[in-house]
């Protein structure tokens, strides 16, 4: 029976990702320790066997191996489910490279050695895939895409063979895998789309490698959750002024994402929360919620205010009004939360936004401030972020957090129910809550990007999920956060 579908395995794994080149290093500081290179082979591929017996019933399983190590994990599968009674046939693209792992591996095999070609792949019940590992380093075509293409069912040995392990993208062609089996650390190609769409259930195993070679890694990017940063306590003697002073930017038509951004503010832990309105436009705000303060002081009144040390500028402002406001934020020195128009109104011209803390474009906006996205959103963000100085969260179903020091982190918990009007105004209101509290930018974006996604997944209202739904959510997804935290 199949595994259902899930972007991230139970228990949830380790915060730390590696990309292919940081995991190759990964292996070697373990086999410099002591762990032979076969050992963890012998690890991987009695692992993989594992997986399948869980997943499904014993079926007509054909394993294709490729040369390199992911082919050897794959000879080590197949003779485990073998051994165990299933009927298995191998077929190799190309053998391994005399004297390496991969070929003591494959000299182990007794088995049936079968062609590798679609019409072998389409009469199996299982096709298991190690052609290719995460490094691949060109696209996938030729007689391993059309064999791969003809699976009806794959379980996939690292990635499914095509997708890049670092960026997700995939590269000329990759199969859908009903299950994927990885090893010690995730890869950010699991988590990124198409990538995380090929990979189906995720499996991760432990392979024997020792935690100690992290330290020579150094990861800098990570799967974004609970535990990477934490959300602040409030003391026994805070007021409203510690608790976190917000200042949200309204303008003069629409009021409603303005609104939202305050609401969510006020939803996730600050002590106060001012709409700024436009020049004889306070009485329409004043009819929303009670506790919201609103006021049509000037904004260099506001600004120069040391009480005042978040201001969300973008969200309904107006293009506008945002370019006219953004100059007098960024220089009185405050935390500004750049959303929306405040984007927009910076066009092709990325380092006027230079001195905000967080930047939350999503695809559009991103194009349209820093060029076309080439598909690597990891990079992408990570290049934003340092050209700008700026946390910038790229946001998407596949959300990247990235800092100007090179940190990322991608999250993993957002439903696609949060592709309706309002989510990102309320996820700038939650970003400059967590600003006010004393986060730093990145733990901030971080944590707000997660406990937005959350809080959609507990509002639980699927495709008729709408922007205010999230405000009743966020305390409880704030509370799992403390909880896991």
């Amino acid at each position: 029976m199949l595994l259902a579908a899930a972007v991230l395995p139970r228990p949830l794994p380790p915060s730390e990702l590696l990309a292919p080149g940081e995991m190759a290093r990964a292996d070697a500081a373990a086999i410099a320790a002591g762990v032979p290179g076969l050992t963890l082979m012998e690890h991987a591929g009695r692992a993989v066997a594992r997986a399948a017996q869980r997943a499904f019933a014993p079926c007509r399983t054909l394993v294709l191996c490729g040369p390199g190590n992911n082919g050897g994990d794959g000879y080590v599968a197949a003779r485990r489910l073998a051994e165990q009674g299933w009927p298995v046939t191998l077929a190799a693209l190309a053998p391994p490279a005399p004297r390496t792992d991969a070929a003591a591996a494959a000299a182990r095999w007794r088995g049936p050695v079968g062609a590798f070609d679609p019409a072998a792949a389409a009469r199996a019940e299982l096709v298991i895939d190690a052609v290719f590992g995460a490094g691949l380093s060109r696209d996938l075509d030729g007689l391993a895409a059309a064999t791969l293409a003809a699976a009806r069912r794959v379980l996939a040995i690292d990635v499914p063979s095509g997708v890049d392990g670092a960026s997700g993208v995939v590269r000329g062609f990759a199969p859908a895998a009903a299950l994927t089996v990885t090893f010690f650390r995730l890869k950010p190609g699991h988590l990124l789309l198409p990538g995380r769409e090929r990979c189906g259930a995720t499996v991760l195993a432990p392979i024997g490698l020792p935690e100690t070679v992290l330290e020579t890694i150094r990861p800098t990017s990570f799967l974004n959750r609970p535990g990477l940063w934490r959300l602040p306590g409030r003391a026994a003697a805070a007021h409203k002024y510690s608790a976190g002073a917000v200042t949200v930017l309204a303008g003069a038509d629409m009021t409603g994402a303005a609104r939202l951004a305050a609401a969510a503010a006020r939803r996730a832990g600050a002590g106060l929360v001012t709409i700024a309105a436009a020049r004889g436009r306070g009485d329409v705000l004043r009819a929303g919620e009670p506790g919201v303060i609103v006021t049509e002081a000037t904004l260099a009144d506001l600004a120069a205010d040391p009480r005042r040390s978040v201001f969300v500028c973008g969200p309904g402002l107006g293009i506008a009004a945002a370019q006219a406001a953004l100059p007098v934020l960024l220089a009185a020195g405050g935390a500004v939360v750049a959303d929306a128009d405040a984007l927009t109104a910076c066009a092709g011209r990325p380092e006027a936004l230079r001195g905000a803390a967080v930047l939350t474009p999503h695809a559009g906006e991103f194009a349209r401030l820093f060029g076309p996205l080439q598909g690597d959103r990891l990079a992408a963000a990570r290049a934003a972020a340092a050209r700008t100085g700026a946390v910038v969260v790229l946001k998407g179903s596949d959300s990247v957090i990235a800092a100007p020091d090179g940190r990322a982190a991608i999250n993993a918990c957002a439903p696609p129910s949060l592709a309706t009007a309002g989510t990102g105004d309320v996820l700038a209101g939650v970003i400059a809550a967590l600003l006010a509290a004393g986060m730093d930018h990145f733990a901030a974006a971080a944590a707000a990007v997660w406990l937005h996604g959350r809080a959609a997944a507990l509002a639980g209202r699927g495709p008729g999920l709408i922007a205010e739904d999230l405000l009743a959510a966020l305390p409880a997804a704030r509370a799992e956060a403390v909880r896991a935290g």
